[in-house]
Parts: C-alpha cells; structure tokens; sequence
C-alpha cells in the first residue's frame, strides 16, 4: 500500500474488495520492507482462506504479535455506508494517514463508495501540516471530509493556515487513539467540527461517534469490559478460528474498559494497560485524561514501571509546552487534586514528542523502554 499518488494504483482492487469480486488482499506499507515482511511471515498470504474474506487488516495490539482482521466485502460496505449516513451523507474524502491501517484503508473504501476520488495528503515523510491546506483547497466534492489522529490534529491546530483549511471541512474524524478533552475544545473552539471515533480493525475501523453507535453497530459494557457487535464486525482472526475475542457469535470482546453514560459509551481505559502499584489498580488514561488539562502540559503519556517495592510505579513521559517546564511536584499534586494518591506519577520525563505505533496510539513499550534505560544511567 503506497503514499501520495501511487495510492491511485490500489483503487482498482479495493473496488475488487468492496464488491466481493476480487481475491482477499493483505495490506502491508509499500516503504517498509521489514514490516511488510513481518506481516506476510505471521498472516500467510496465498495460503487458503475463506471465500467471503475481503481484506485481512492487521491489528496494531499491544503485544507485538500483529494478528489479521478477516473483514468481508459486506461489513465494509456496511461500515461505509453507516459513517456517510451519520455524517450527513456522500462526500469526497482527503487521505492523510497510512493506507495499510485500517483508518487510512476505510478514507479510500469510502471515496470508492461515494464515487468520488480521493484527495492526498503525502505522509511518507511524515504528516507535515504545510501541505494541508493546500490539499484541502483541491477538494471539490458537495461534502468533504477527512480522518486524523491525535497528534496530527494537534500539529494541524498549531499551524494557523491548517486550522483554518480544517474548518470548511464538513467533518474531521479523530481516532486511532483517545482524543484529549482540552484538544476536542481547541479543535471546536477553532471551529472545526471534530467527530472523535472509536473502533478498531476488527469492526472495520470507527463503528462509534461521539459515543452513540453507527447504524448497524452495538455496544455492551460486560464486567466493565467494551463489547461490540453489528454488520461492520469481523468474522475473526486469520488462523485463529478459536480465539476468544470473537468467542460469542456476533460480537468481538475488546480489551476496553469502558461505561455507558446515557446511552454514550465513554472509554475509560485499556485493561491490558492497567497498572498494579501497590496493590492497587490505576488506569494510564484516567490519569492521562487528567494532567492533559495542566497549562503545563502539551501531551502526556502514563505508564507502569518495575519497582521493588510496588510492584509498578506511577511514570509520565510529557511533551511540555512552548516555553513550560513542568516538574514531578506540579504534576504530582495536579493529580492528587482530582484522584487518588496512589495515580500520582513518582516518575516524570520530558520529551520532545511521543513516540507512536500503528494509527497514532502511543507507543508505550518504546516509552518504557527509554525510561528504565535512562533510570539506569
């Protein structure tokens, strides 16, 4: 799967995809030979599969081992088809993340379902926002729409002409990792109207908005785990058959923790993340949802780190703001001001920008990595 232009060459076979008539595709990123490889080792292309399979889109999990969506022709065109009905209807869509990740897969699936050409951002050097306004000013559909994570909508934000291109779009979508309270405001408060999302592979990318699932799509919230269902679900695993994500016919079981709040899911967490610290449970996002509002803080990434006598202690790894300097003790008591003692971070490094793994989440594994090499110095 390319970037920029060349995106155009894998069209044809994504029509192949969505109208079920072509072979199933594994999608691997066109610049990164030793991905590509890793995901052709562990998923088995030209092996057999299921007729009905149309793409089998690898998961970005936390445990390195990439695992293979088998997403039909007819839960994608469900997806499709539900995103354009909440959102208002067709439009034309502007591609500004990796195409061989389900978000940067769906903004080209969608196009070839409204009949309308995707526009391109380049990002094969990386998401630049100097050149976002100008592809968005070559966008010509009725509707226009795009996709971003996090951190790129923060990068747009901070780039006049960018926020500005952003808010003649009828929608911008943000998921791929959580979406910060104070970085929705900015983003709203600029004008721009921002969709946070939520889904994964396995649901053929964002199956809910703002909380309320998309036409065809359930949520259920079992023993504070996130469970979701609907026409966009994948059948399962690629040589998984029985694992137990996909246990229960129709639903997938996330690794979510999550409520239901007025018929809106808010997630709180990743159970797979949670940190044991002193014989108690803290979950990173909580803590993250918190120090993001601090005036000092630009982003912000909590994460457990081995200690003799806890267990885990309490780290953040933080972007700081122009011109701020924040320390342990600040953001300390910032914390203990809203939670527990106990989700206090006892650790803090300052960083000049967050690592990432897949779509935009962060990469943690990398981030705790670099910590405990620095603590060891």
């Amino acid at each position: 799967m390319p970037t920029g232009a060349a995106v155009g060459e894998v069209l044809p076979h994504l029509r192949e995809a969505l109208d079920g008539s072509g072979p199933a595709w594994l999608p691997v990123p066109t610049g990164d030979r030793r991905e590509s490889h890793r995901l052709s080792s562990a998923l088995r292309p030209g092996e057999p599969i299921e007729d009905e399979v149309a793409l089998v889109v690898t998961t970005s999990g936390t445990t390195g081992v990439p695992k293979g969506a088998m997403l039909t022709s007819r839960a994608l065109r469900a997806s499709g088809d539900a995103t354009h009905e909440r959102l208002g209807g067709p439009g034309q869509w502007l591609l500004a993340l990796p195409t061989h990740h389900i978000a940067g897969l769906q903004v080209l699936m969608r196009s070839i379902l409204a009949g309308t050409e995707p526009a391109v951002l380049d990002v094969s050097d990386g998401f630049l926002p100097g050149g976002l306004a100008q592809a968005v000013a070559g966008m010509t559909g009725p509707r226009r729409y795009t996709s971003l994570v996090p951190t790129q909508l923060i990068k747009a934000l901070d780039d006049p002409a960018s926020a500005e291109a952003l808010t003649a779009l009828d929608a911008v979508l943000v998921g791929g990792a959580a979406t910060p309270k104070p970085l929705w405001e900015r983003a709203r408060a600029a004008g721009i109207n921002v969709v946070r999302t939520y889904g994964m592979s396995e649901t053929c990318g964002g199956c809910v908005y703002d909380g309320v699932p998309l036409p065809g799509g359930q949520v259920r919230i079992e023993d504070g785990r996130v469970l979701l269902g609907g026409a966009m679900l994948a059948t399962g695993y690629r040589g998984q058959p029985d694992h137990p994500a996909f246990a229960e016919p129709g639903w997938f079981r996330t690794d979510d923790a999550g409520v239901l709040e007025d018929g809106r899911l808010r997630i709180t967490g990743r159970l797979d993340e949670a940190i044991m610290t002193g014989g108690l449970l803290v979950i990173p996002q909580v803590v993250e949802a918190v120090l993001a509002t601090h005036p000092s803080v630009d982003e912000v990434v909590v994460l457990g780190l081995p200690d003799d006598r806890l267990g885990q202690r309490v780290a953040v790894a933080v972007v700081p703001a122009p011109g701020a300097t924040p320390t342990l003790d600040e953001l300390r008591e910032y914390v203990v001001a809203e939670l527990d003692p106990i989700a206090a971070p006892r650790e803090l490094a300052l960083i000049d920008e967050v690592p990432l793994r897949g779509p935009g989440k962060p990469d943690r594994i990398k981030l705790r990595d670099q910590m405990l090499s620095e603590s060891t110095r």
